[in-house]
């Protein structure tokens, strides 16, 4: 089984599922007319299916989403509820505020991002959809996206962080302590560039 997000401008070809994937994830969305996600992949722990990156004072920090004990390589992305052990809405959204208050576009999208600290989700593979959804409007309105061919090639993206590419250096609030980080979480994009971030990604 796989899931077609329900519009036309997304990216192309079939892709994993990612939890507010990375900056290189979202460069391929734009540039195709529709995406399958792959729901029925097996799941396996410690991979960016559950885990993004985002900037902090001290460096990358990784926000992890509990999940509900599973089966490993046997249990398919679908299946994987998300755990409410640690109160992880709490701190994922108190992490996001702490570090990106200060950017120049925070306030502006944070509204969109907040009901997703506050609800909810029974299911890991609905919660990335609709995160995914949210901010692909936020960035690529339809009528911004020119439409492509209509493949359906598996994207092989990288499921850790130390596999995802570099990428060419934008304003970052903390890079002059830590210097420019890399591919981080979509949002790191967002929250730094606003309207600017689709530029951004259809750069060669």
């Amino acid at each position: 089984m796989t899931r077609t997000l329900p519009r036309e401008g997304f990216g192309g070809g079939v892709v994993p599922s990612f939890y507010l994937a990375p900056i290189s994830y979202y460069a391929q969305l734009v540039r195709e007319p529709s995406v399958v996600i792959d729901i029925d992949e097996p799941y396996s722990k410690q991979t960016l299916r559950n885990r993004c990156y985002i900037a902090s004072p001290n460096g990358p920090l990784a926000l992890t989403i509990p999940v509900v004990k599973f089966v490993p390589y046997h249990t398919p992305m679908r299946d994987i509820r998300i755990s409410d052990h640690g109160n992880w809405r709490h701190l994922h959204w108190n992490a996001l505020v702490s570090s990106y208050r200060r950017t120049p576009f925070f306030e502006y999208y944070a509204d969109d991002f907040a009901p997703f600290y506050e609800k909810k989700w029974e299911f890991l593979a609905d919660y990335n959809q609709a995160l995914q959804e949210m901010v692909m409007e936020q960035i690529a309105p339809l009528s911004q996206l020119s439409p492509k061919g209509e493949d359906k090639i598996r994207k092989d993206f990288p499921l850790h962080r130390e596999g995802q590419r570099g990428g060419v250096p934008y304003y970052q609030l903390f890079s002059d302590k830590n210097g420019f980080m890399p591919d981080l979480s979509i949002v790191d994009l967002l929250f730094n560039l606003g309207p600017e971030s689709l530029l951004y990604l259809l750069q060669p």
